[in-house]
């Protein structure tokens, strides 16, 4: 017997045409977004290099720095709850994108011009951060509006992380060469360039956001409603919804991945001799292989139910580091990087489908927001974690133990999920 289709009440399936044009246009101000973001590649690797080359920072400081420039990420559910109560100027998503993308272009100027010292660097990068949560709340909130609206979470989770890796795989090329560059250069010239770099990106998302496709907006809009409850009200309704909990327990053990970050980084360059640009290599060849499972994701999700979906991505994901045990140079490390993007891919589509999927009606951007946060809490605190087992409990090798011990932990998690929300296909 066929499965049944993921309709959510009031659900419109698509053509397939137009439902392509519309994952299209939800992905455009995700993939700019994640270009331009400070903690992503373009702009994050060259400021880790900066750190550790100019300023002489330990793996672990490196790691303090990006906790507490982390901590709009950490609250991002915030920004998302903004999101779902409040349209700037009526115009609802279109205000979030343009406001706020304007606003991120601006802070990005005024750091081009100041002398790039440790607290412009700290206190510039977490206004951005802060100012592009409002925008990203936007995104999110539109692409799974819009992808409950019209069956297709699967299809939408594939065009959402292709849209967040797809940057960060061309920025760690870019963004390690660029490192290595911009060493060359003075610190004031390397940072006026990259700066007005993220400027410019985020006045691409405030036009985007100002004369984008009114159909994407028309439709998430009719895909969500504005909530007429309090805010305590919504807040008390997202936590009574059970079908979030599976959900934040996945994503805080798949994120804490203490071998898959910065103590990797410092291990190719420590250990491996690796130089910034093959660091860089390293992780776009990591990310790029998620790309064409995600691609694959988007077929098989209109095929097999989602229970099946999580099952396949949480036992491939167990062994998804093991290659790095086996790496004695950053040439081979750049073949091991191969298999671990390839053994993820199926399980970060899957995960964010049923992330999208266990959404309350109306509180899409408050809901995909938290798992966001989710990511970059467990991340951050992965790195603390990963760098102390690498400088202080037996090397790298122990991170990677550590992190096949979490994703094992995926698994028994997997039971939990209502069956309502994993027994049904994509339209």
């Amino acid at each position: 017997m066929a499965a049944e289709v993921a309709l959510v009440p009031g659900a419109e399936p698509l053509p397939a045409a137009r439902r392509l044009r519309l994952l299209l246009y939800a992905g455009v101000p995700i993939l700019i977004l994640n270009f331009a973001a400070p903690y992503w590649g373009l702009i994050s690797l060259p400021i880790t290099f900066f750190l550790k080359n100019r300023l002489h920072l330990a793996a672990h400081e490196t790691a303090q720095f990006n906790l507490i420039a982390a901590v709009p990420l950490f609250i991002g559910f915030v920004f998302g709850l903004v999101r779902d109560r409040w349209s700037p100027f009526g115009a609802g998503d279109r205000g979030h994108l343009v406001v706020f993308g304007l606003a991120s272009a601006g802070v990005y100027a005024a750091m081009a011009f100041m002398h790039p010292t440790y607290a412009l660097l700290l206190g510039g990068v977490l206004l951005v951060t802060a100012l592009m949560q409002f925008v990203a709340g936007a995104a999110a909130g539109l692409s799974t509006a819009v992808g409950r609206h019209h069956a297709m979470t699967g299809q939408m989770s594939t065009v959402a992380n292709a849209a967040t890796l797809a940057p960060q795989v061309l920025s760690m090329f870019i963004g390690g060469i660029l490192a290595g560059v911009l060493e060359g250069a003075g610190a004031a010239t390397a940072a006026r360039s990259l700066f007005l770099i993220g400027a410019g990106l985020m006045l691409a998302l405030t036009a985007f956001g100002a004369f984008g496709p009114k159909r994407l907006f028309d439709d998430a809009k009719a895909g969500t409603e504005a909530s007429r409850l309090s805010l305590g009200a919504d807040v008390m309704r997202l936590l009574r919804t059970w079908a979030i909990y599976p959900v934040i327990m996945i994503q805080l053990l798949w994120q804490f991945g203490p071998a898959a970050g910065l103590s990797l980084q410092y291990h190719m360059a420590n250990e491996l001799h690796a130089s910034d640009a093959q660091v860089g290599a390293f992780f776009a060849i990591f990310y790029g292989g998620f790309l064409p499972v995600y691609a694959l994701y988007a077929w098989l999700a209109q095929r097999l139910k989602l229970g099946t979906l999580l099952w396949i991505g949480g036992l491939l994901a167990v062994p998804q580091m093991v290659s790095l045990l086996f790496v004695r140079s950053a040439e081979t490390a750049l073949l091991a990087a191969i298999p671990m993007g390839l053994l993820g891919g199926v399980g970060q589509a899957a995960f964010t489908d049923l992330a999208m999927r266990s959404c309350p009606k109306g509180l899409e951007g408050t809901m995909m927001m938290l798992f966001l946060a989710l990511y970059w809490v467990s991340q951050r605190f992965g790195d603390l974690w990963g760098s102390d087992l690498y400088q202080n409990h037996g090397g790298y090798n122990t991170t990677i133990w550590a992190t096949i011990a979490v994703y094992t932990a995926i698994l028994p998690i997997l039971f939990l999920v209502p069956k309502r929300i994993k027994a049904t296909i994509d339209a």
